[in-house]
């Protein structure tokens, strides 16, 4: 696949993520901050920074994954969402390529799902890097 999304300035760790999660309403933050840590911790090579005002997670400068928070839930987005195998129907979204995964903090999470995708997104960027 050529012409994928890419980013220019994601480093290892980023304070202003930090400062990011410091801003937001306490109870999205921590629906956000595991799927945040989960991202991170996908591989050595995941690097971040703030791209449109939510924290981004990188392979290289190719954008895999990323958490947001709004006025009444987080999301946990993919990039190349649509590529992503979701069994347990969790995607959300129409776009071409993006799908994201909504909490709500009246709301269950299917953690192992949602595990399992954010690992996806991770090993999809992998192959896009060693392809492109």
């Amino acid at each position: 696949m050529t012409g994928f999304l890419r980013f220019d300035g994601a480093v290892e760790l980023d304070p202003a993520i930090d400062a990011w999660f410091a801003r937001q309403r306490p109870t999205l933050a921590a629906l956000a901050q595991p799927w945040w840590a989960r991202m991170r911790g996908c591989g050595d090579d995941v690097r971040e920074l703030l791209h449109d005002g939510v924290p981004t997670a990188c392979l290289g400068d190719v954008p895999f994954a990323y958490v947001g928070a709004y006025t009444a839930h987080a999301a946990v987005g993919f990039f190349h969402g649509a590529d992503l195998d979701d069994p347990a129907g969790l995607l959300e979204g129409r776009g071409r390529r993006m799908r994201h995964v909504k909490l709500r903090p009246d709301g269950v999470v299917a953690e192992a799902a949602l595990a399992a995708l954010v690992d996806a997104a991770y090993r999809h960027a992998c192959g896009l890097v060693e392809d492109g």
